[in-house]
């Protein structure tokens, strides 16, 4: 007998869908935000270290090592990311260690959020959130070309309308 391998959930047909990665600018913009958080703690702990203990010294050796590997991790998890627009849905995939795929139908969205913060706003992206009913069921996409943040915007705010049960 030949056991039947079971298929992956998180890679649905894969012959069908035309997974879009997000920009690799969106790397820069994680690693100056967390560039600035580990230098701030940093410098706090040589503070510290030299004011009261020596141990905060180790900490912020601590803080700095703990930052070089979440850098490295970064890179490899802004490449997990991935949508797909399909007929009826978007297919939004992330996650290394944890992976996840979340499919939303466009006539459950209730709305679309677009966001840019400052960092985002500099690397020309912007973050597209689509809202349900169901908050566990959001979908987000960051990192996206301000260009297609707009586009995938409008597709969705359209293809809500068409179904007139969500948006």
């Amino acid at each position: 007998m030949n056991p039947t391998v079971a298929p992956d959930p998180l890679r649905p047909w894969p012959d069908t869908v035309g997974w879009r990665p997000i920009s690799p600018r969106y790397y820069l913009v994680r690693l100056a935000a967390l560039t600035a958080w580990v230098l701030l703690l940093t410098a706090a702990g040589v503070v510290a270290g030299v004011l009261w203990s020596a141990w905060f010294l180790l900490a912020a050796g601590l803080v700095l090592a703990a930052g070089a590997v979440r850098a490295v991790f970064m890179r490899r998890s802004i490449r997990a990311w991935g949508y797909a627009e399909r007929a009826e849905d978007l297919l939004v995939r992330h996650g290394l260690l944890i992976r996840r795929l979340s499919i939303v139908p466009y006539a459950r969205m209730q709305f679309v959020d677009v966001t840019a913060g400052p960092l985002e706003r500099a690397a020309g992206l912007a973050t597209v959130t689509l809202h349900t009913a169901a908050a566990a069921s959001d979908a987000t996409v960051p990192g996206l070309e301000a260009a297609e943040a707009t586009r995938l915007r409008d597709r969705l705010a359209a293809l809500g309308e068409i179904r007139e049960e969500g948006l």
